[in-house]
């Protein structure tokens, strides 16, 4: 209950708070590209639950729907405003309604594909017994540089070790890292078998 709280009151307040500036970042999408400022995708939330999570639009309306996520800020699919947004961490805030809504949380495993969930193990399928969160424990310790095994890895131990501080510790981290441009954002690997993900939504 009172992470639920909080989650509320910091979404609200963020929402608040930022409606300017993302009501701008709307403005220069729309500018820059045609077509909606907001993607929405299926992702698997609490115990599995489909829900809908939102992003802002990061690449062209015209790339292919199922192509794998940009692997490099050089990737032509991007556009300038997509990977201002991508390389601060920006293209996240429209989750905040997420948050609000109660799909989501602050501080949790990254939500993923439904399809990605039919593959794990029952202890990778751990990560779904606490909401997926808008940043989390893989993400602000290493991020795109991470292979899946070592995300889903991560994930787990959090879950297996959460706790208000470590919260607090990750928050902390996640606005340093926003600043100061710690973490790799584009991913390098997908998996240790050295393949990348076949299928994937453009905006992954």
């Amino acid at each position: 209950m009172f992470r639920r709280v909080v989650d509320i009151v910091a979404s609200l307040l963020g929402l608040i708070v930022l409606a300017l500036p993302m009501v701008i970042i709307v403005v220069l999408i729309r500018r820059e590209s045609k077509g909606a400022a907001i993607f929405r995708q299926r992702r698997a939330g609490h115990h599995g639950k489909p829900f809908t999570l939102l992003k802002y639009r990061t690449m062209r309306t015209d790339a292919d729907p199922y192509g794998h996520s940009p692997h490099s800020g050089e990737d032509p699919r991007l556009t300038r405003i997509g990977r201002w947004l991508r390389e601060k961490s920006l293209d996240e805030l429209p989750q905040l309604m997420n948050i609000l809504a109660g799909a989501m949380t602050l501080v949790g495993p990254r939500p993923l594909y439904e399809r990605q969930v039919e593959t794990w193990t029952p202890e990778q399928r751990r990560r779904l017994e606490v909401k997926p969160g808008l940043t989390g424990y893989a993400q602000v310790y290493g991020r795109g540089s991470l292979t899946i095994e070592e995300k889903l890895e991560m994930d787990v131990h959090y879950v297996v070790h959460r706790s208000l501080w470590l919260d607090v510790k990750i928050l902390f981290r996640t606005v340093t890292n926003v600043f100061k441009g710690g973490g790799e954002v584009y991913e390098k690997q997908y998996s240790r078998d050295g393949e990348y993900e076949t299928g994937v939504d453009r905006e992954a």
